[in-house]
């Protein structure tokens, strides 16, 4: 890649700041840093006088967040990779918007991982847009995020998790299946999404099937027990889960 893209930093911790940008100056070629900030406010002038490609943008500084930051920004043209400690509140919201995140103390590793893919994303003119910044800032403002966004082979979908009959794995990939009869492939571990939806009536009966307990039909015993889906599927259901699975289900019942 000939071109390096326009770089800026936002952190209130100076030598955060001074640490990010010696790991972009030995590790990340593809990339050129322009501008440093330490607050919400210096952070919005400099976007607004660089006109960045990306920005590293720490979620929490004393006079406002990295969201605040994001509203002054209608249009967005430029990609964000959060830098957050790992107990934040905002982790889940930020999981669940399929932005990218670096958590502190930053792992180079890491950090080369998330560079690599607004990289690709960049070359590839996969730009996130908009409609990702403002699902992110969506969900951030409930303690429940209610849109799921998930990256498909020709853009994004944003869905409702309460629209998800199951998800099921196929190898490093998963099935969405939705209420609406479409199915979607994302190329994601059944795994990450169960961490996502753990919280959301989901339940994992199987190794490779997550499903929505409010669209459960019926429980077959025959044939080593099944599960019946709203959507006519069978969900098998390994001997070790059955019980527990019937004691989620029970509520249904009184």
């Amino acid at each position: 890649m000939n071109h390096k893209l326009i770089t800026i930093i936002i952190d209130d911790e100076p030598d955060a700041v001074e640490f990010i940008s010696s790991i972009i100056g030995e590790y990340c070629p593809g990339l050129e840093v322009t501008g440093k900030a330490h607050n919400v406010k210096d952070g919005v002038q400099l976007i607004k006088e660089i006109k960045p490609e990306l920005v590293f943008l720490d979620v929490e500084m004393p006079n406002g967040t990295g969201f605040d930051l994001l509203t002054h920004f209608p249009e967005k043209d430029f990609d964000v990779v959060f830098i957050t400690a790992f107990n934040h509140y905002a982790i889940k919201a930020i999981k669940f918007s399929a932005v990218d995140y670096i958590l502190k103390p930053i792992n180079i590793n890491e950090f080369i991982e998330a560079v690599n893919r607004v990289v690709h994303k960049r070359t590839t003119g996969t730009f996130i847009g908009n409609e990702t910044f403002e699902a992110l800032l969506e969900n951030i403002r409930t303690a429940h995020p209610t849109r799921l966004v998930i990256p498909t082979s020709d853009g994004r979908e944003y869905l409702n998790p309460k629209d998800i009959i199951r998800i099921e794995a196929d190898r490093s990939y998963s099935w969405f299946f939705i209420n609406d009869k479409r199915k979607i492939l994302v190329s994601k571990h059944l795994k990450e999404f169960q961490d996502l939806l753990n919280d959301r009536n989901f339940f994992r009966p199987h190794n490779s099937h997550l499903i929505n307990l409010d669209f459960v039909r019926k429980y077959v015993r025959q044939d080593g027990g099944y599960i019946e889906m709203t959507d006519s599927s069978q969900v098998p259901i390994s001997r070790n889960r059955k019980d527990l699975f019937l004691a989620h289900m029970s509520r249904y019942t009184g």
